[in-house]
């Protein structure tokens, strides 16, 4: 019997649920909100479940994205499954963000790119197994470019505007450019649904957020 997962993303403005059976989507539904997803995301949840056929006790394992973004959105996502596994007795996966972008690359050296603000990015390099090979750092762009390793990468964002210039006179110039979906809960379904046939779903208490970069909170302390 295929695994059913139920993913979520709520990282971001744009965030989204899915709903996915062994490595086939089922449903996904896009969010947007400027005031978190704290009080709309559980109603949501049941309409997707409910317009799918599906009960919530049928899910075998659940699934986020970690991060890296907003500390507030990564917090809700992970909580949200947290609680929903504690009370099913179901195991969860969580999944990076820049890992499920790269999940949309086709070449074997994959460079997810996801802005960071303040005039950086959160960037980091898989294979074609979606293993990284340059680590998630939060840098500038420019600077993350020239330290990349050889070989012909393919890039992946969701707005490669603002990143276009930074490729000017570089030998990424013609590299290969792949837009990518806001709405990343279905490739996060996807990937732990490997995860979990895998044996390498854990249990709810074991997962924790990818923040990559602290917060502004934590700089701020650290510097009074």
């Amino acid at each position: 019997m295929k695994p059913r997962i139920l993913a979520l993303d709520t990282t971001a403005e744009f965030g989204s649920i899915a709903l996915v059976e062994g490595d086939g989507l089922v449903s996904e539904l896009e969010m947007q909100t400027t005031e978190g997803f704290s009080r709309v995301l559980f109603g949501h949840v049941e309409t997707i479940l409910r317009n799918s056929g599906w009960a919530l006790d049928e899910v075998a394992c659940f699934a986020a994205a970690a991060g890296p973004g907003s500390f507030t959105g990564v917090r809700v996502g992970l909580a949200a499954v947290k609680g929903l596994a504690e009370a099913l007795g179901k195991p969860v996966v969580a999944v990076s963000n820049l890992k499920a972008m790269a999940w949309f690359g086709s070449a074997p050296l994959r460079a997810a790119v996801l802005d960071a603000r303040r005039n950086q990015v959160y960037a980091a390099v898989y294979d074609a197994g979606l293993q990284v090979l340059s680590p998630e750092v939060v840098t500038s762009f420019a600077g993350w470019l020239e330290g990349l390793p050889e070989g012909e990468i393919e890039f992946l964002a969701t707005d490669f505007g603002p990143l276009r210039a930074a490729f000017q006179g570089t030998r990424f110039e013609r590299a290969p450019l792949q837009d990518v979906p806001r709405a990343l809960a279905g490739a996060i379904g996807r990937i732990a649904a490997q995860e979990f046939c895998a044996g390498r779903a854990q249990d709810p208490a074991a997962i924790d957020a990818n923040y990559v970069r602290r917060s502004d909170a934590e700089l701020f302390w650290r510097e009074a």
